[in-house]
């Protein structure tokens, strides 16, 4: 490995551009993958200065495509930069970008919803949750059809300190549909207040720092296109475990436009459903009246605190899944309504 010095001092050669790129290796975004590329060099520089200083980081990039954000980090004086591609047509390319920056850039080819990256960099960047972020990074212009479950997948290893977090708090800036970037940072009250809100914001501190315009990209997609960055905080600001949280806020956000209680009760089965509701709202100190969006990071921590003592004292409760006592009611009406039949009732 280069010395520092040589490493904060380090720019690409000349080399094609991202446009050049794609019309050499005859690529083209395949719709049905949600791909979209960012030409613009200044964007793709201004994506990576939001993610921080890079001065000999260790820096995980997700779905880097034809190249252009890997360009820019590699240009941050990296200490080594990860791509993981899923699409083996952008290999050729990022190995060009590989080839003019020895030592810097490892190409995986590879799914980023199972690749391991826990064990991809020294030992020695590990550092206690407690203390400042590592020196580790991800960044990406994620397709939207991964965005979604790949951000619940990695809250969830901020949750069990795992995955990209076995090294610390790594930090995380990240593209996302507009509209995604506004609902992962809502806050209690506004309209885009979503399951992704407080999901995301019980656990990390979480900033939309810039949009970009659709038309940036090729080829333009129909919505804008949001930069979001993620730190872990030190302490989640709700004390259970991941699924339990996830369980509770997606029950309340299944019916957003009614009262919070509504979503509530389908934590119970039916025959106990109005009791424990009315119960679970009392000892957690909630308005019943409230709307999913005007419940504050607060409220969804004294119900899960009180829901997850429900479950201590009822071991089969947390297994219980509304949709599965609607599918066995149904299939009971229909066995009655079949035997009603065969005696030409």
């Amino acid at each position: 490995m280069a010395a520092s010095g040589t490493l904060s001092t380090f720019r690409l050669p000349p080399l094609p551009t991202i446009r050049e790129i794609i019309k050499l290796f005859r690529l083209q975004a395949v719709k049905q993958l949600s791909q979209n590329f960012l030409l613009d060099l200044r964007l793709t520089d201004k994506i990576v200065r939001k993610a921080g200083n890079l001065t000999n980081a260790y820096v995980y990039e997700v779905g880097p495509g034809p190249g252009g954000i890997t360009r820019s980090i590699l240009n941050a004086s990296v200490a080594e930069l990860l791509v993981v591609e899923k699409d083996i047509r952008f290999i050729p390319g990022l190995q060009m970008l590989s080839d003019a920056a020895p030592g810097k850039l490892r190409i995986v080819h590879g799914d980023v919803l199972t690749f391991k990256i826990e064990k991809a960099f020294p030992e020695s960047l590990k550092r206690q949750w407690e203390d400042d972020p590592p020196n580790v990074h991800i960044i990406g212009n994620l397709p939207f059809s991964v965005s979604t479950p790949l951000i619940i997948k990695w809250l969830e290893n901020v949750s069990q300190r795992d995955g990209p977090f076995a090294y610390g708090r790594t930090q995380m800036t990240l593209t996302f549909q507009k509209e995604v970037a506004e609902r992962l940072t809502a806050g209690t009250g506004s309209k885009q207040r979503s399951r992704l809100s407080v999901m995301a914001q019980y656990l990390c501190s979480v900033q939309h720092v810039f949009t970009i315009p659709g038309r940036a990209f090729v080829p333009k997609p129909e919505v804008d296109v949001g930069v979001v960055h993620f730190t872990p905080l030190t302490q989640p600001r709700i004390q259970q475990p991941f699924n339990l949280v996830e369980k509770v806020v997606q029950n309340v956000f299944q019916f957003r436009r009614k009262y919070c209680h509504r979503g509530l009760g389908m934590l119970f089965p039916e025959a106990q459903r109005l009791e424990s509701t009315g119960k679970l709202l009392e000892l957690a100190d909630v308005d019943p009246t409230l709307r999913p969006r005007q419940l504050s990071i607060s409220h969804f921590k004294s119900l899960c605190d009180v829901y997850r003592k429900m479950c201590d004292e009822d071991p089969n409760l947390f297994a219980y899944n509304f949709r599965d006592e609607l599918k066995k009611n149904k299939r009971k009406n229909q066995e009655k309504e079949d035997d009603r039949k065969s005696y030409g009732l």
